[in-house]
């Protein structure tokens, strides 16, 4: 039966990035050398630099290239300036979307994101066109095997905000962005360990879209996703489990 999935979108995203694993691997140690070359190497006292750390060991990084990533941005030994720069738009019947790019040159930057929205029937917006429906929050995804009592005691104890169920049984933890690390930390302690969690923009309600639209809309985000500049894309789109089937089947163009 279609519908909304929260599980479905998780495992959907972590195959998309496992095709992508060389061009993720770039964006996290230009992530963490500029988060080391802000606040130092050391990831207890620096909390952008640990929020990239956990993202590379996501993404199965070995420790040793982070680790020569965080003290090249604490030394100095990376002289390249970046800017970080968010765009804002539209996808597929008004789906809004958020990107937060890394960049050397501003020009080229936005020539890339505009042009991968005009190709995939989105369009470039203006500053604060869609980003006043996200807000900033930890996540913490759990799988519907998980018994979601435990992780809610342990999480509120920690400092969490909330405890979100879906539809399908999969849950997430919701913290404020200064807690997530202390709130994962202890449900890690607790053998609670989640199949997902990020500091992201979170969208406040959601829409589903299914059939071309949904196909078109994940084309969207994938291109951006490519895009050497891009960081993360963020969305307020839940796609419908057979949306995400049918784009995991379809060849390459």
């Amino acid at each position: 039966m279609a519908g909304h999935s929260k599980w479905a979108n998780i495992q959907h995203r972590k195959k998309a990035q496992d095709k992508k694993r060389g061009k993720i691997f770039t964006k996290l140690i230009r992530e963490i050398t500029v988060a080391a070359r802000e606040g130092g190497a050391d990831p207890d006292d620096n909390p952008r630099l640990r929020l990239a750390w956990d993202r590379a060991l996501a993404n199965n990084m070995p420790k040793d290239n982070i680790l020569r990533a965080a003290q090249r941005g604490a030394g100095g030994g990376d002289n390249q300036a970046y800017e970080e720069v968010r765009y804002e738009g539209y996808g597929p019947d008004g789906a809004a979307i958020m990107v937060d790019c890394m960049t050397d040159n501003k020009n080229r930057t936005v020539s890339g994101v505009r042009y991968v929205f005009n190709r995939h029937n989105g369009n470039l917006g203006d500053n604060g066109s869609v980003s006043y429906l996200f807000s900033r929050q930890g996540t913490l995804t759990f799988s519907p095997d998980v018994d979601s009592d435990q992780v809610l005691e342990t999480a509120l104890e920690a400092g969490a905000e909330d405890l979100i169920e879906s539809a399908d049984g999969s849950f997430e933890v919701v913290t404020a962005p200064g807690d997530y690390s202390t709130v994962k930390a202890a449900l890690e302690a607790a053998g609670l360990e989640p199949a997902h969690g990020d500091v992201t923009m979170r969208p406040f309600t959601t829409v589903e879209l299914t059939g071309d639209s949904a196909r078109v809309c994940l084309n969207l985000i994938d291109a951006l996703e490519d895009l050497d500049d891009v960081q993360q894309v963020y969305t307020n789109v839940e796609f419908d489990t057979d949306a995400l089937a049918n784009s995991e089947t379809e060849s390459p163009a």
